[in-house]
């Protein structure tokens, strides 16, 4: 493992290698992360982890400010791989001055969920994202599922700027009680912990009562038994058909966005 803070020292290796593997993070790193750089080993010469936290794509200070930051723990869950790179830099070495944020156009998959929710927030993520592929021209890009509305507008960036780089979902890797992996569950206590492993059984409820309800009960149901549930307050709960944006996409997903005390948490399955 070699640690950088500027791109510039990262250029030569980049230039000599056949195959680049990218694996952007905002640090935090968990088993989730994990899971994707060895996935990225496997397919690539050279996998280069980026870690740093994109304050373009905050539209909340607070949560940018409270964002969980750790590079030492970070790099110590690191040293286990041998072949990476860590590119972690300062906003100096990422964005020029007072570089604004890109307006892209991806459509109404932006109007929804988390862009319905997050004003400004898939711009900011475009953004960064863009910045990267542009400075490293990986052959592939690597991004968790569990973020998934977020991983169809990567793709579709990657379209739009007409890059060579394949973008690859990985899998949600999940604890012992189906709780999504994140960096923020951490800020839970025992009591909201318990609530959180909930989330997971509210979308398998509703990919249990797909095939015999409609949308509009099965979101009627969920919501209720949600209401039950101590701790936890839901933001949205959602059952997209991913070709109605995509037409290549032919997928069905339910998707959840909830407030657990004061911590937010998505996640999403396949149905």
């Amino acid at each position: 493992m070699r640690v950088y803070s500027s791109f510039k020292d990262i250029v030569k290796l980049v230039d000599k290698t056949d195959s680049i593997g990218l694996v952007p993070t905002m640090g935090s790193l968990h088993d989730g992360h994990l899971s994707i750089i060895k996935k990225a080993l496997i397919k690539d010469d050279m996998v280069i982890v980026s870690i740093y936290v994109n304050p373009k794509q905050f539209n909340d200070p607070v949560d940018l400010k409270k964002y969980p930051r750790n590079l030492e723990d970070d790099l110590d869950k690191l040293k286990i791989f041998n072949k990476i790179i860590v590119y972690a830099p300062n906003d100096r070495d990422v964005y020029n001055g007072k570089e604004e944020v890109k307006r892209y156009n991806f459509g109404k998959i932006t109007e929804i969920m988390e862009g319905r929710l997050r004003p400004g927030h898939f711009d900011g993520v475009a953004t960064i994202v863009e910045k990267l592929l542009y400075m490293f021209k990986p052959n592939n890009a690597y991004f968790g599922e569990k973020d998934f509305q977020q991983l169809l507008l990567i793709k579709e960036l990657a379209r739009k700027i007409k890059l060579d780089v394949n973008i690859i979902g990985c899998e949600t890797i999940r604890e012992r009680d189906g709780l999504a992996m994140s960096s923020r569950n951490k800020f839970l206590n025992k009591s909201e912990r318990k609530s959180a492993s909930q989330i997971i059984k509210l979308l398998e409820r509703a990919k249990k009562t797909y095939n015999t309800s409609s949308p509009k009960s099965i979101k009627s149901d969920i919501l209720k038994h949600a209401n039950s549930i101590d701790n936890l307050k839901i933001e949205y709960f959602e059952i997209i058909d991913v070709s109605e944006f995509f037409k290549d996409k032919k997928e069905i997903r339910a998707f959840i966005a909830c407030k657990i005390g004061n911590t937010r948490l998505i996640d999403n399955i396949r149905i």
